[in-house]
């Protein structure tokens, strides 16, 4: 009796989750592949001028000619006066925020990388690894890799656009999932990064693919429409720029 019981429950807990499950068309399947973050990049370009703005809201400008980095975030910026030439050194835990221009030899470098990967023409957008825009770091407190103590760097924001609940920060020493390749032609899959640093509420995290669906109720859960729409168990880590942004859009909604 006790066995009909445990095998009744368990077929109903299937039964129960399997409803639960989302399937979506090749079209939305191909919709929610699209890569929407900016392009992250770890090099400034020492030619253009930079703009530091430091808590005290007082605004410093000039060629970035060093930054100091652990794990690639930013916690010391060297900023070189245009006409003097002197250099002043700008400490993160004093900046509000930067605002830098990519380096033009690692633009070179993604762009070669985006057209070695067959899967990056139908998924991201050349023009954010050749973008002329400055790019935004923000002050954050954040633990790296969340095993390190507490401190303040400088991290880029990758979706600026919509970056009101969830905010998204590039994660420099982010690693790619793996494709193939056949007799040296452009690879095929792989090229998903797989962590970013993720900011909600107060909260700040370092997010890897592997922690994604224990930690989607915390970014997710709080919209039923979303849950109801996206459950966890329906969608997959490729996802993630285009649950952010559908998130945000149905949050402000």
């Amino acid at each position: 009796m006790k066995l009909k019981f445990l095998l009744l429950s368990l077929s109903l807990v299937s039964t129960v989750s399997f409803a639960q499950k989302v399937k979506y068309s090749r079209e939305e399947v191909k919709k929610m592949e699209q890569y929407l973050f900016n392009e992250g990049f770890n090099a400034p370009s020492t030619r253009k001028t930079s703009t530091v703005i430091l808590k005290d809201g007082s605004s410093h400008k000039g060629f970035c000619s060093k930054t100091d980095t652990k794990k690639g975030q930013i916690f010391e910026v060297t900023l070189k006066d245009s006409i003097s030439k002197k250099p002043e050194v700008f400490l993160a835990d004093n900046i509000s925020e930067m605002y830098l221009y990519p380096n033009e030899a690692e633009k070179f470098v993604k762009v070669a990388k985006y057209m070695g990967n067959i899967r990056n023409y139908q998924t991201k957008k050349l023009k954010n690894s050749t973008t002329k825009d400055r790019i935004h770091f923000v002050n954050q407190t954040v633990s790296l890799k969340n095993k390190k103590e507490d401190k303040e760097f400088l991290m880029q924001v990758i979706n600026p656009e919509f970056d009101d609940i969830i905010s998204v920060y590039h994660d420099p020493r982010a690693k790619e999932t793996a494709g193939f390749s056949v007799m040296g032609s452009p690879q095929l899959g792989g090229g998903v990064i797989k962590s970013y640093y993720v900011k909600k509420g107060d909260k700040v995290m370092w997010l890897h693919k592997d922690d994604f669906e224990d930690n989607y109720d915390f970014l997710f859960g709080d919209n039923a429409e979303f849950m109801k729409k996206y459950p966890k168990n329906s969608v997959e880590w490729d996802y993630f720029s285009f649950l952010v942004h559908e998130y945000t859009d149905m949050s402000n909604g």
